[in-house]
């Protein structure tokens, strides 16, 4: 039981060696080398988790994205008025980008790359299925206007990154009254 354990700390200290080299550097500036050091583990030690640096990426990829969508969906919307369902899963992604920084801005990085596997990219998009769903049934209610789910989330969900971003350099302050006006910026930008 020790040992299960050891190997899995190890191989949660490569992942989050792994986010936090790509955060500070980008994805070709982390060479496995960087990622072991800072994990303190041998380079060999890493293909015992991960075939190679894609897969170790993707790996950090998939892990940051459940531990992203068990938060934001955590409670139950399917009863809720469409707005008020949208509203708390809007809420709870941007306290999870408010509260996991680090997650936040890897997820904003893959997001962006070609680094992510297109394979590893759709599981990753599994994982928003309720917003999807959320919006599917939004748009046959005619009340969401009928876009496609990435103008919907360019709309949406992506300027939450922005402003945590111009949050974290210190150029905007975020407070309780910007994401009240930003989640009415959101919602006015989507509702018919």
């Amino acid at each position: 039981m020790a040992r299960l354990q050891k190997s899995l700390e190890k191989k949660d200290r490569l992942l989050q060696a792994t986010i936090s080299l790509v955060n500070n550097n980008g994805f070709h500036a982390a060479p496995m080398s960087k990622i072991a050091k800072m994990a303190q583990v041998s380079p060999a030690t890493i293909y015992l988790y991960f075939e190679n640096k894609q897969d170790l990426v993707n790996q950090a990829y998939l892990n940051v994205k459940a531990d992203f969508t068990s938060y934001i969906f955590k409670s139950e919307t399917a009863h809720l008025p469409l707005k008020t369902a949208f509203e708390r899963i809007w809420r709870a992604i941007f306290n999870y980008k408010l509260a996991n920084r680090a997650n936040a801005l890897f997820l904003a990085q893959c997001d962006s790359t070609p680094m992510i596997d297109k394979t590893i990219r759709n599981q990753g998009i599994k994982h928003l299925e309720p917003l999807l769903e959320l919006w599917e049934k939004g748009k046959k209610e005619n009340l969401i206007k009928p876009l496609s789910n990435y103008l919907l989330y360019g709309f949406t969900i992506n300027p939450i990154a922005f402003l945590i971003l111009m949050d974290e350099r210190g150029s905007y302050q975020i407070n309780n009254t910007i994401i009240d006006q930003a989640f009415e910026t959101a919602w006015q930008s989507i509702k018919v």
